[in-house]
């Protein structure tokens, strides 16, 4: 029974130093997957845009029909057809798609400016650079997603000094 004992105490004592030496690596595989996560919903509204030769729209929405009017992209992602401009979906047929972002744990703003991305027939992001930040729960700013005009997506690491911009 002492044996036992002295047994379950060394496994909960290496779990806790284990425990502790893995929370910096889940947090960095939910940054990169974050990261991923924002490039491939990028990849797809600029390829759309350039297919189906109209202009596509990747916002941040709370319903998954309309797109949200602040910087957080934390709740779900909508990418949609926007032939004339207007800024929303005309049509359920224009809906590409609408999904929550695969990650929990991090939290998602982009620059207070330009809250959303418009890729045109040609595949350029018209407007000013666009920032995501990604952050983690407690406001430290992690990594970064930035589209240039040219609708080139880019990812950088960020530092956990930094502090997220809201």
């Amino acid at each position: 029974m002492v044996e036992l004992l002295v047994c379950i105490c060394v496994v909960a004592t290496l779990a806790g130093i284990a425990a502790t030496q893995l929370a910096p690596l889940l947090e960095r595989n939910r940054v990169l997957a974050a990261s991923n996560a924002v490039m491939a919903q990028l990849y797809l509204a600029r390829t759309t845009a350039v297919n189906r030769r109209t202009a596509t729209v990747l916002c941040p929405s709370s319903n998954g029909v309309h797109c949200s009017s602040g910087a957080d992209w934390t709740l779900e992602w909508l990418i949609f057809l926007d032939g004339d401009g207007n800024g929303r979906p005309d049509a359920a047929t224009d809906i590409i798609r609408a999904d929550p972002p695969p990650v929990s744990g991090v939290q998602l703003f982009s620059t207070a400016g330009r809250t959303r991305i418009r890729y045109l027939p040609d595949g350029r992001s018209s407007g000013s650079n666009l920032t995501l930040s990604i952050c983690s729960d407690n406001g430290a700013l992690l990594s970064k997603v930035v589209v240039n005009n040219a609708g080139r997506a880019r990812s950088q690491r960020g530092s956990n000094v930094a502090r997220c911009p809201k």
